[in-house]
């Protein structure tokens, strides 16, 4: 059974002007996407800036999240890392703190082949028991998880359920579909590419988006699984503009003003990011106003 279908949100990670962890604006974020539909939370990837969290902080907000979310919705956490040892101890704690299921991004810098990758993945799930998605984003990791290797895991590793695909690919999503026969819960990585990768078989999205639009990206997906495909289209289409807006920057850069704009202050970003452009915020203004978000 999969850990969730439809949107799921890539949590943003609220910070103080000091940088540090604002707890109290999470309850706030994590409660608003609740009351709008979000249908999981992704708490700890790239859009939750863990890449500059401690070990500590990242735990730390996987556990508040897990017990302010209090069995509502799924929550995932992200535990991946570049090392393998540093990503079974992450994943370790957060399954001991109560996270329905982990998100694990192939390692980063190191380049493993298809062997190493394999070996890395199938070591982490040996050392857990909740459920596995792969998190394949090779413009970021410069690491590409191929089809034949992602099918392998979730055939041989029982609690290797699926994968967030966000290499931008169609015809390799196209060819794990083909290749897995309905043993990959596949989830779009990309808010652009949610209806044509629901349409190969995909579960869902790993949003974004959601994070300012939770009940409009919940829609998309739930119409395309209520077999209103084309008003899912027609939604997709509807968000297009936004969704090219959201990444005008390097994620979450964009997002984070995006939820300042809308009043749900979100913080300040972790260097190396910095803050958006000024060019940009008005590009970014001006399609959440055409959305209907301002």
């Amino acid at each position: 059974m999969a850990i969730f279908k439809g949107a799921g949100v890539a949590i943003v990670t609220p910070m103080r002007e000091d940088r540090t962890v604002d707890f109290e604006q999470f309850t706030r974020l994590l409660e608003f996407q609740i009351s709008n539909g979000t249908d999981a939370i992704i708490v700890c990837g790239t859009t939750g800036e863990s890449s500059t969290l401690t070990h500590e902080e990242h735990l730390e907000v996987i556990r508040y999240c897990v017990e302010t979310v209090a069995g509502r919705i799924p929550v995932i956490a992200g535990t991946g890392s570049n090392c393998t040892e540093t990503a079974i101890y992450l994943s370790t704690e957060a399954e001991k703190m109560g996270a329905d299921g982990l998100l694990l991004v192939s390692p980063y810098y190191n380049k493993a082949t298809q062997k190493g990758l394999y070996a890395h993945f199938k070591a982490v799930a040996d050392a857990v028991k909740i459920p596995i998605l792969l998190y394949n984003v090779p413009s970021r990791t410069g690491c590409n998880i191929l089809p034949e290797t992602i099918v392998s895991l979730c055939r041989d590793v029982e609690n290797i359920v699926g994968v967030k695909e966000a290499s931008g690919d169609i015809g390799q999503i196209g060819q794990l579909a083909a290749l897995a026969d309905g043993c990959v819960d596949i989830y779009s990585g990309n808010d652009n590419e949610i209806v044509p990768i629901m349409s190969l078989g995909g579960l869902g999205v790993i949003s974004v988006l959601s994070n300012i639009a939770p009940a409009q990206t919940h829609e998309i997906c739930q119409s395309y699984l209520d077999g209103d495909a084309k008003e899912s289209c027609r939604l997709q289409l509807k968000a297009m503009e936004l969704c090219k807006a959201l990444f005008c920057e390097v994620n979450p850069i964009p997002v984070k003003k995006a939820l300042q704009l809308m009043g749900m202050g979100s913080g300040v970003l972790r260097r190396p990011l910095t803050e958006m452009e000024p060019a940009n915020t008005e590009r970014l203004e001006k399609a959440m106003k055409t959305y209907g978000l301002l």
